[in-house]
């Protein structure tokens, strides 16, 4: 059987990987199912690589990646997923694709609210879902999840789909905190200040706002990023916008958030995960 984890330090993942077993000892390399872009962590592995002399082999796929590890079964190859949502590490687990994982180094580098209690993954690095808002027609600069439902935003509100999985996150982290029927109370008044049907992505929230079409929406901080300094197209969107959990576009200036309010929604927000599998 082939054992092999990954280690974070602080929110960096080190991929320092440590393998049991005469299957990795004979083959000296690892494989890895990854939901990221190849390109955007093939500079880790490389590191790695060179660090170990261990051969990374990657999968990448959008999507699928647990139903092909448990469709190859016990000759899948797979060793480490690398996932990209807490939603999608859940999904993993109760397919019976993971292993537990016991390690004094992991339970000491990763938090114990950032880990599975019985050690089925480990989270690695973290992002937040915030409020988007426009800068000329939202005056205040602290939004919260609560606030979404306040009737003041009735038909002022565009967020993507609630069945995709950012959005099954944070609807489970309100559950988390406030209990099922407060949440349903909570969606309820979402979904009556909702400016348009759900649809498109994170950025199109950042599009429709600017464009006039709601005044606030739900997204990644990461996406406001990406179109205010990589994509040119969209860079006029970013530019519209205050990001509660980021800064403001113009200026780069912090917008005013009060203490305390994303601090547990954060934790709920696990970006990345690894999951220790097996194999014969």
């Amino acid at each position: 059987m082939k054992i092999v984890c990954a280690l974070a330090r602080g929110a960096v993942v080190v991929s320092a990987i440590a393998a049991a077993g005469s299957a990795f000892a004979q083959s000296g390399d690892v494989n890895v199912y990854t939901y990221r872009e190849s390109k955007l962590i093939q500079p880790l592995f490389d590191a790695f690589s060179r660090d170990t002399g261990v051969k990374v082999n990657v999968i990448s796929a959008s999507s699928g990646l647990e139903q092909r590890i448990k469709a190859e079964g016990a000759n899948s190859p797979a060793d480490v997923l690398l996932t990209v949502d807490i939603g999608r590490i859940e999904d993993a687990v109760r397919a019976g694709i993971t292993q537990p994982i016991k390690s004094d180094v992991l339970d000491k580098i990763v938090a114990p609210q950032y880990r599975d209690p019985e050690g089925h993954w480990y989270g690695i690095s973290m992002r937040a879902r915030v409020v988007y808002a426009s800068k000329d027609r939202v005056k205040e600069t602290a939004l919260n999840y609560e606030d979404l439902a306040d009737p003041k935003w009735k038909g002022k509100i565009c967020i993507r789909s609630g069945q995709y999985i950012y959005n099954n996150a944070m609807f489970a982290a309100f559950i988390a905190h406030h209990g099922e029927a407060k949440t349903e109370e909570w969606l309820s008044g979402l979904k009556a200040n909702l400016a348009q049907k759900p649809s498109g992505g994170d950025r199109e929230v950042a599009r429709d706002i600017a464009a006039g079409k709601c005044d606030i929406g739900v997204a990644n901080t990461y996406y406001w990023a990406l179109m205010l300094n990589n994509e040119p197209d969209r860079k006029a969107w970013a530019h519209a916008l205050c990001n509660s959990g980021g800064a403001r576009a113009d200026r780069v200036a912090p917008c005013r958030r009060r203490r305390g309010d994303d601090h547990h929604w954060r934790q709920h927000r696990l970006a990345r995960h690894h999951l220790r599998l097996s194999r014969p």
